[in-house]
């Protein structure tokens, strides 16, 4: 038993004539979601990131050498808008973790790349990043894993089309 059944629990008594059992879906993912959310910011502080930083210089790291974007490119990753995009990386730019430079192929462009402290800084902390997962992840056995994996990947596919 969990949190959620005392809730469920409590629907069935008092609204009988009501599936409650998606409540118990998403009430559960909602509730994980907030404490990994929770965990992995603990990790980002660590290294003077948010997730919001962490995930534009992790952007920028995971699409290799030179790791550097366009801001379209980087924006078609984030799923964010370009004004929120633009201010995430005017905060970087100050700190000296990333640095806009003109684009070879459009004089009328940027790219944006990181710098060699950002580099380190993100190498650090996406390693802390995945020993945190690695952590909030231990207590399920590697075939619940994969069984959980796969659910929320057809999960995820089935709701939002991709």
């Amino acid at each position: 038993m969990d949190p959620v059944d005392d809730i469920l629990a409590q629907w069935h008594r008092e609204r009988p004539d009501l599936d409650v059992g998606p409540m118990g879906l998403i009430g559960r993912l909602r509730r994980i979601s907030h404490h990994l959310t929770r965990e992995m910011e603990k990790t980002f502080a660590r290294h003077g990131l948010n997730d919001a930083t962490f995930d534009v210089l992790a952007t920028l790291r995971r699409s290799g050498p030179p790791y550097s974007l366009s801001p379209g490119d980087l924006l078609a990753t984030m799923m964010i808008t370009s004004g929120t995009m633009t201010n995430r990386v005017d905060q970087l730019e100050k700190v000296g973790l990333v640095e806009r430079t003109q684009n070879p192929e459009d004089g009328r462009g940027v790219i944006i790349s990181l710098t060699d402290e950002g580099f380190a800084v993100i190498d650090a902390a996406v390693t802390d990043h995945v020993a945190t997962q690695s952590r909030l992840t231990s207590m399920l056995s590697p075939k619940d894993k994969a069984t959980l994996n796969r659910l929320l990947s057809k999960y995820l596919v089935a709701i939002t089309g991709s």
